[in-house]
C-alpha cells in the first residue's frame, strides 16, 4: 500500500476503522465496519458518504462557453453546447473505432465546462484533450477532493448547511457554502439515488466529512457497496461494462446522444468514430448490453461466459459486472449477449464452477432511480 497514493481523506477512512485496497492507483476504502451489505441498505434507507477524490476534476475554458462546448464536441458525441448554465450532462471520449474511452460528466459554469473524469483514465483523458483540443486550456484541479452524500435524506443533510442545496433539480449543479467552505455541488451521483456530488477545497474537506458524518442519517460508505448500488442501478463502470471496445449503441447509452449530435441533427457527427456510432444509432449493434438475473441466490461475476443453451459449445456472450444485490435479496448482474438474445425474458445459461445454470434477461435498472426530477 505504500506505494499508492492517497486522498486528503485518508486518515479520516483508517480513523473509521475501513478496511483499505488499491483503486485505480489509489489506497481507498472497500467497506467500514457496518459491512457492505449494511452499507449498501444505509445508502437505499438514509444516506451514504463516499470519498471520490480520485477521480479526476478538470476545467475546460475558452474565450466562452460556446467555444469551450464546441471544441468539447469534437471529441466527445453528446451535446454540450445545449447544455444549460449550471446543468450537467453525462457524456463519454470515443475513440476512431466507435468505442468508448471513457465516460465522463460535463457541466455549464458559466464561462467554462467542469469535467469530472474515472480515476484509472484521468491521466490519459487529460492529455486526450490537451492534445486534441484547439482555442481552450485543459487544467486539472488538484487541490480539490470530491464526496459524495446519498441516499434519501442526503437533502435534509445537505439543505441544513445550505438551504439552497434542497431547491436543485437533479443534474443542477451550483456554488454552495457548506460548513463556511465554497463548495462545487451537483446534484447526481452513481447508486440510483438522489443525492450530491461536492468539490471541496482538499485543506477543509477532512472538516466538512466529520461534519456531514456527525448527522445521524449519515454514515461512511466504500467501494464494495458503491459497486453494489451501482449495479442495482443499471451503471457502467469503466474497464469492466464499457471500455475502448464497447460502442454505445453496444452499451446501451444511445440516450446519452441527443438528435442534434445524430444524422440530420445541427451538429451531427465531427467526433471520433461517428460513421460507426451514427450506422449502429440507425442499424442496431451485433451485440447489446443486459440485465440478468440467475436464478438462485448463487452470485455470477464479471468474466462468467454465456451460452445460448444449456448443452452449447461456443459462448456467445459473458458478464461484465455481477454480484448480490441486497435491495433486490438476489444476485444481480449484467453483460453483453447478441442482439436477437438481449430481449427481456430471454434465458441464457452461466457456467459457474463447471456447471451451465440459467440467467434471465431483465430489463435495468433493477432497482427503480430515486433522482429528483
Amino acid at each position: 500500500m505504500s506505494d499508492l497514493l492517497r486522498t486528503a481523506l485518508y486518515d479520516l477512512h483508517v480513523e473509521l476503522g475501513a478496511k483499505m485496497v488499491p483503486f485505480a492507483g489509489y489506497a481507498m476504502p472497500v467497506q467500514y465496519p457496518m459491512g457492505v451489505m449494511q452499507e449498501h441498505t444505509h445508502t437505499r434507507t438514509k444516506a451514504g458518504l463516499f470519498d471520490v477524490s480520485h477521480m479526476g476534476q478538470v476545467i475546460v475554458k475558452g474565450d466562452d462557453f460556446e467555444t469551450a462546448a464546441l471544441a468539447l464536441e469534437s471529441l466527445i458525441p453528446v451535446s454540450i453546447l445545449g447544455l444549460a448554465e449550471n446543468r450537467q450532462r453525462y457524456g463519454f471520449f470515443t475513440n476512431d473505432a466507435g468505442g468508448i474511452m471513457d465516460d465522463l460528466m460535463l457541466a455549464n459554469r458559466g464561462d467554462h465546462v467542469f469535467v469530472v473524469v474515472n480515476a484509472a483514465c484521468k491521466a490519459a483523458d487529460i492529455a486526450h484533450m490537451q492534445s486534441n483540443l484547439t482555442g481552450v486550456t485543459v487544467t486539472e484541479i488538484t487541490d480539490r477532493s470530491l464526496l459524495a452524500l446519498q441516499g434519501p435524506t442526503a437533502e435534509t443533510v445537505l439543505a441544513a448547511l445550505d438551504p439552497k442545496a434542497a431547491a436543485m433539480r437533479f443534474m443542477d449543479v451550483a456554488t454552495l457554502t457548506l460548513a463556511g467552505v465554497e463548495c462545487w455541488v451537483s446534484r447526481s451521483g452513481y447508486t440510483g439515488e438522489d443525492g450530491y456530488e461536492i468539490s471541496v477545497p482538499s485543506a477543509q474537506v477532512s472538516a466538512l466529512a466529520k461534519l456531514l458524518l456527525s448527522h445521524d442519517d449519515v454514515a461512511p460508505i466504500g467501494l464494495g457497496a458503491r459497486d453494489s448500488l451501482r449495479l442495482e442501478a443499471g451503471l457502467c463502470l469503466y474497464g469492466h461494462d464499457i471500455d475502448a471496445d464497447a460502442t454505445p449503441t453496444a452499451a446501451a447509452l444511445n440516450w446519452a446522444i441527443q438528435k442534434v449530435r445524430r444524422a440530420g441533427g445541427d451538429r451531427a457527427g465531427g467526433f471520433p468514430g461517428a460513421d460507426v456510432i451514427l450506422a449502429e444509432i440507425a442499424n442496431g449493434a451485433e451485440a447489446k448490453r443486459v440485465g440478468l438475473r440467475p436464478e438462485g441466490r448463487a452470485p455470477m461475476r464479471e468474466g462468467v461466459q454465456l451460452f445460448a443453451d444449456a448443452d452449447a459449445d461456443n459462448p456467445i456472450g459473458e458478464i461484465t459486472s455481477g454480484g448480490f444485490g441486497p435491495t433486490i435479496g438476489g444476485p444481480v448482474a449484467m453483460g453483453y449477449l447478441p442482439t436477437n438474445l438481449a430481449t427481456t425474458g430471454t434465458t441464457v445459461y452461466g457456467e459457474l464452477r463447471g456447471k451451465r445454470l440459467p440467467l434471465t434477461v431483465a430489463p435495468l435498472p433493477f432497482t427503480p432511480a430515486n433522482f429528483k426530477r
